[in-house]
């Protein structure tokens, strides 16, 4: 599977405009400041570089990958160099791909896209907001989802990774680095929960609310006030086709109490009535979602792009801080940093100076900024960064999407 390839980074210019003292950051410490003058010092001498070579560990992932093959350029150019090519012959060459001739068609009408939970879910309004006539494929979780596309069953997959409420979706940040898709694209939804009942119920009638942990919490002011009691259901479609399904039974002489905190999407398809529009605490609801698929997109710098990246560092005072920092010299926009423990090696062990040997939790950094990885500053950024890390690979470059 096609990685984005980072190097080797070239282009990286001597940064005159950033100029560091030692005063800008308090007083402290006479060693402390001569510690932090040597770092400043060797940041300047490894930006007055005029080009960067990475060293032989490549920014990928922790498998090793295939070997490149020849880039077009390049056969172009032995092409050019053979004296026996005339330039009659290079005019019958393919015209190269742009970025755009490999983005899916913009309604995605030939595109299967995979997404959690069951036809009504926000996750598939996501995903038609991305691909408006797209073959959307229901999953029972958000693994099956990943599986979905390594598999070529799917064409991509529509997961969410985090909301404005209920905060981020830890268990994609997990599935991310387990499996080796690439972001490419992402997607802001308003999310509007809607408190749904059968036929001829009023919402003041009800006891009980089916649907997901993460919408109860959207909801948690309005339903103490509704005073009713909660249902968890795995997804918030699934909480609309339980109520929908026990309609049968509820109309021959059963309770009729029973409602459901889910998409308008959901009530059209599973005949439900909406009791309640915009059931939410906060009306600026919105959820962001990942667009994954088996090859990354070609990134630009026609429009505002985005790269998301995980990586680890290596022991010692300071390296987040620096880490942050080759972000920061650089003015590239941090808009996420999320951090996990990781599983394979939970505990990190450390010398402490005169208290022995400690542990600590050993923790994968998850970073989103504002920036085409075809920018230099990216690139210098990111190789700067390798410098700082044990591991580090490229999630995804991709455009950013506004609500």
């Amino acid at each position: 599977m096609a990685t984005l390839n980072l190097g080797p980074f070239q282009g990286c210019a001597r940064a005159s405009s950033i100029l560091l003292h030692v005063s800008d950051f308090g007083s402290g410490s006479s060693a402390n400041s001569l510690s932090f003058r040597n770092d400043v010092i060797k940041l300047r001498k490894w930006e007055s570089s005029a080009f960067v070579v990475l060293p032989p560990r490549a920014i990928t992932s922790v498998e090793d990958e295939s070997p490149a093959v020849a880039s077009s350029q390049t056969i172009i150019n032995r092409t050019l160099e053979d004296p026996k090519v005339s330039r009659k012959d290079l005019s019958i060459l393919p015209k190269p791909l742009s970025a755009t001739d490999l983005h899916s068609p913009n309604d995605g009408s030939k595109v299967r896209v995979a997404y959690q939970g069951l036809p009504g879910a926000y996750s598939e309004i996501a995903a038609l907001k991305a691909y408006p006539k797209c073959e959307t494929v229901p999953c029972d979780d958000f693994e099956a989802a990943f599986k979905a596309v390594e598999l070529w069953i799917v064409d991509k997959a529509v997961l969410p990774i985090e909301n404005s409420v209920g905060g981020s979706i830890h268990r994609n940040y997990d599935l991310l680095l387990r499996h080796r898709l690439h972001i490419a694209g992402e997607v802001q939804l308003q999310v509007n929960l809607c408190l749904l009942g059968l036929q001829g119920v009023r919402k003041e009638e009800l006891k009980n609310v089916l649907s997901h942990p993460h919408a109860f919490e959207q909801c948690e002011t309005t339903l103490s006030t509704l005073g009713v009691m909660r249902i968890s259901i795995e997804d918030t479609a699934a909480a609309a086709q339980v109520l929908s399904e026990s309609f049968h039974m509820v109309s021959s002489g059963g309770e009729r109490d029973t409602g459901a905190i889910a998409s308008a999407r959901a009530a059209e398809i599973y005949g439900l009535n909406i009791l309640a529009d915009n059931f939410q605490d906060n009306d600026n609801n919105i959820t962001r979602f990942l667009i994954l698929a088996r090859e990354p997109v070609i990134p630009g710098t026609d429009k505002l792009y985005k790269t998301s990246i995980v990586f680890t560092l290596e022991e010692g005072p300071g390296v987040l801080f620096k880490a942050l920092a080759v972000f920061a010299l650089r003015e590239i926009n941090l808009t996420k940093i999320e951090s996990r423990p990781q599983r394979q090696r939970p505990l990190r062990v450390v010398d402490d100076s005169n208290e022995g040997r400690a542990k600590y939790f050993d923790y994968l950094f998850y970073i989103d900024f504002e920036a085409s990885m075809m920018e230099p500053r990216a690139q210098c950024a990111m190789a700067h960064l390798q410098e700082f890390s044990r591991f580090l690979r490229v999630l995804g470059c991709y455009p950013v999407d506004k609500v």
